[in-house]
């Protein structure tokens, strides 16, 4: 039986990470579960991340968005479908999805081209369920702040970005209500958690 794909979504500071890794510790209890992280969860996709990430770099709103799908490209055929074809349930924190809000709306490119190009990188595979944790623009950026590095090239934006990344969540959210579940992530990590786990709970009786 193929595996589950499920993908974690939101803002910079929405606490992707966080439930991540809660959440393969309590869905590893029943099944395998592998979690991987985008930009990166092989060797090629790291090297990537390092470049996206670096603010020291100067990266074109065009170019960042073919950095992204080739790193994800690279994550899909390395590790995604194997993993899925040998039954494991898949984690990823950030996926398409990620690349529609920030490059599409937040760096003005169009949703619809920048899924187009995405399509090709991953040769059309969708997550079974995605996960998006929503919370205030002001309320992400505070977090960002209380963490003990310093931020990344993305992260660097202005609150007036991550407002426009936000709304774009929310409208692909109202356009695939099946997939996309949205959560409140202002609530402590463990409510988090269990809205996460009720959000799956059907997975297990759908489709082979």
């Amino acid at each position: 039986m193929r595996g589950r794909f499920i993908t974690i979504e939101g803002i910079d500071g929405a606490g992707k990470t966080t439930l991540a890794t809660a959440l393969r510790a309590e869905l590893a209890r029943e099944r395998p579960v592998e979690l991987l992280r985008e930009p990166g969860g092989v060797a090629l996709s790291e090297r990537v991340r390092d470049l996206v990430k670096d603010p020291a770099l100067r990266c074109a709103a065009r170019a960042e968005t073919l950095l992204y799908a080739a790193a994800r490209a690279q994550l899909v055929d390395e590790r995604l479908r194997p993993l899925l074809d040998g039954g494991t349930w898949v984690l990823l924190d950030r996926f398409v999805d990620s690349s529609l809000a920030y490059q599409g709306a937040g760096r003005g490119l169009g949703i619809e081209q920048v899924a187009l190009l995405n399509d090709f990188a991953t040769g059309g595979i969708e997550p079974d369920r995605t996960l998006l944790l929503r919370v205030q623009p002001s309320v992400g950026r505070a977090r960002q702040r209380g963490r003990d590095e310093a931020p990344d090239r993305l992260e660097r934006e202005a609150e007036t970005f991550f407002a426009t990344v936000a709304a774009a969540y929310d409208e692909l959210a109202v356009g695939e209500p099946q997939r996309i579940r949205v959560i409140d992530a202002a609530q402590p990590a463990e409510i988090v958690l269990d809205a996460a786990l009720q959000a799956l709970a059907d997975l297990d009786s759908s489709r082979p």
